[in-house]
């Protein structure tokens, strides 16, 4: 088989893994191509949680045709038994000759298991093929099972003048429809959204994913898949008529002194200084199988979150507007001198509507 007909057929399994980047959270989103010689005759993507993998979808296409065929998989075939069947049993079982994969499973309780069980079954094994491009899809995923924690994106709106609210607090609206649109998409990927008392005191959002928005054909089903809204609030009161706190909706309240509030989950993550761990808090949602968390929070609680050293992205939506001096900072980090800077590193600049989005990662990877 020649390496280019394998990068194009690998290319559309990532293609196709995509399409369940806002449906499959906790698990990966792996994609499928079954291909006889340069035919494709059988296509799949694992489409939600607890449902069948990729590969059961690619095979229930192709049918008696698999035998003898290849399989493209964007992510190693599970070995083990879950909500569902192993994978590798299923591409044995359908005579696959051969399996080429674009990245090993993170899990290192099953790592490259998979791959062993196909050779021993006589499939010849090839990979990893756009290894980078499956793990951009997958980076939560990844992190959660290799450093217990997981993926963290702080996104941010500004004007030109790098101010995200007035003096009062007043932030709404500062970016245009478009980029309020495409952070519902951010919102729908993630498993978890942060915010902070000061954000539910000041604008009192709902950080729901307003399913209308993002005009998806699964919209419907992304409604039903809300995140997790986490409310970090230390020592600091709490507005009892907060919408996250009386809708009725998934919410987490995280302090630094137990607080109880009827109807509402709550854990206590003291750092020891009267403010909430918040390593401590990523660590927990890693636990509760949060792959990906969004940071919509105010000057201060995401100022932490990076001046700590727990972000691994920065997306900021810079609209052509001015707020003037006397407006809050885009973060607060109370750096004396050049040393104490963190350079960043874009990976993304592009416009959005009348804004324009700039996506970032620290120099210095996370911890």
């Amino acid at each position: 088989m020649s390496r280019r007909l394998d990068l194009s057929l690998m290319a559309r399994a990532v293609q196709l893994a995509g399409r369940g980047r806002y449906t499959t959270k906790p698990n990966p989103v792996v994609g499928c191509v079954i291909a006889s010689g340069d035919r494709v005759i059988g296509e799949g993507w694992h489409e939600r949680a607890g449902e069948p993998h990729a590969e059961i979808h690619a095979l229930s296409q192709a049918g008696a045709a698999a035998k003898g065929a290849t399989a493209y998989v964007t992510l190693e075939p599970c070995s083990h038994h879950g909500r569902t069947p192993p994978c590798v049993e299923a591409l044995i079982l359908a005579g696959i000759s051969r399996v080429v994969y674009a990245m090993v499973d993170p899990n290192p309780e099953v790592a490259g298991a998979g791959l062993e069980k196909l050779r021993r079954a006589g499939i010849t094994v090839d990979g990893p093929v756009l290894e980078d491009q499956a793990r951009e899809l997958n980076r939560g995923f990844i992190k959660r099972h290799q450093h217990g924690m997981p993926w963290v994106t702080v996104k941010l709106a500004m004007s030109m003048d790098a101010r995200t609210a007035m003096a009062s607090g007043e932030s709404q609206w500062i970016t245009g429809v478009a980029a309020r649109s495409d952070v519902q998409r951010l919102r729908a990927q993630s498993c978890a959204i942060i915010t902070g008392s000061g954000t539910l005191l000041h604008d009192d959002p709902s950080l729901t994913v307003r399913a209308a928005e993002l005009r998806l054909d699964n919209a419907a089903e992304i409604a039903m898949r809300q995140p997790l809204r986490v409310v970090v609030c230390g020592k600091s009161p709490l507005p009892p008529e907060a919408v996250l706190l009386t809708d009725g909706g998934r919410t987490l309240l995280v302090t630094a002194v137990e607080k109880n509030i009827p109807g509402v989950a709550s854990v206590t993550l003291d750092r020891g200084d009267g403010s909430v761990d918040l390593a401590a808090l990523l660590r927990h949602l890693a636990g509760l199988e949060c792959n990906r968390v969004l940071v919509e929070a105010g000057a201060t609680l995401a100022g932490a979150f990076v001046g700590q050293g727990l972000v691994d992205e920065l997306i900021v939506y810079m609209a052509p507007t001015l707020l003037g001096s006397l407006a809050r900072p885009m973060l607060v980090l109370p750096f004396d001198n050049m040393d104490q800077q963190l350079p960043l590193k874009i990976r993304d600049v592009r416009m959005v509507g009348d804004d324009l989005r700039i996506t970032s990662e620290p120099s210095t990877p996370s911890r």
